[in-house]
């Protein structure tokens, strides 16, 4: 078996104006399949992200503070999971929540080093 990570990018759902009653439901959603992934024995685990963002980059490590008004896409959150391939990680990807709101899930596979 092989460590995946799946990133979800799209856009912040304070941006979005969802209801409490929308954003309750949403969270529903979520939970739900992270609870099928518990029980399937393949979630390693996995956290939401704040929508404040600081990047540092170049050679003069330029600072900039971003909010998620100011980015197309953030990076909202991840989960680590555990598969036989990026195809079995696929399949577990169309249970994500937000396709319906231009959400993307990026399959990315761990890279294991040799000591």
């Amino acid at each position: 078996m092989k460590e995946f990570m799946m990133i979800f990018t799209g856009a912040d759902y304070a941006d979005l104006g969802l209801s409490p009653e929308e954003l309750q439901s949403r969270m529903g959603k979520w939970f739900s399949w992270g609870e099928k992934m518990e029980k399937a024995g393949v979630l390693r685990g996995g956290n939401a992200l704040t929508p404040n963002i600081r990047r540092v980059s170049g050679q003069n490590r330029t600072v900039t503070d971003l909010t998620s008004a100011e980015v197309k896409e953030i990076v909202g959150g991840y989960y680590l999971v555990e598969a036989k391939d990026v195809d079995h990680v696929q399949e577990i990807a169309q249970d994500f929540p937000d396709y319906d709101l231009g959400g993307t899930v990026e399959i990315r596979e761990i890279m294991v080093f040799d000591k």
